[in-house]
């Protein structure tokens, strides 16, 4: 099950995943390596992770009797990509509104924009 967009940011809105997901961008770990890194229980660590692979965050493979787990880079790609798409939208609007209230007889900089 992979859900979507807005569910993975409020997914990333819990400090302790954002916790896990950075200390498996730094390399990828066992339940019990990152409950001994971080300061939460094995238990919630793993609930953290079954949301996170759940979302297609993370990624898991086996290694013996342990899954190790680690960031899905491709799909991070995509939700930087989304966040760029949304930050780069918000500041042209920001700047069109902007260009909008200007005075008509402020001065202009020396890049064409009004102070």
């Amino acid at each position: 099950m992979t859900t979507d967009a807005l569910d993975v940011w409020a997914l990333l809105g819990d400090p302790s995943r954002r916790s896990i997901i950075e200390a498996l961008s730094s390399e990828p770990s066992s339940v019990t390596d990152l409950a001994k890194a971080l300061p939460i229980s094995r238990p919630a660590v793993s609930q953290h992770l079954k949301l996170l692979k759940d979302a297609g965050v993370v990624v898991d493979r086996a290694a013996g009797t342990r899954r190790i787990y680690s960031v899905d880079t491709d799909q991070l790609a995509r939700y930087r990509a989304q966040l760029d798409r949304f930050w780069g939208t918000t500041l042209h609007s920001f700047a069109q509104q902007t260009e909008l209230e200007a005075p008509l007889d402020a001065p202009l900089t020396t890049d064409g924009t009004h102070d």
